[in-house]
């Protein structure tokens, strides 16, 4: 995960929206399309938010059986 680009994260709701824009498209990925849509980062602040929360879990997933 890189530094916050709001262009970025449009450029990931358009392409996004092509895939769902495409009527062929199976209701299970359209499904998952849709929630990854519905999921992308708005603002700096949220996007910070679940990077410090991705890495937390990770470091705890795997530093837990040190202690």
């Amino acid at each position: 995960m890189g530094p916050w680009s709001e262009e970025r994260q449009l450029e990931r709701a358009a392409a996004i929206q092509r895939l769902l824009d495409d009527p062929t498209l199976n209701p299970e990925a359209r499904a998952m399309w849709e929630r990854h849509l519905r999921g992308l980062s708005r603002s700096e602040a949220q996007y910070n938010a679940r990077v410090v929360n991705l890495y937390t879990e990770m470091r705890n997933r795997y530093t837990e059986k040190w202690i």
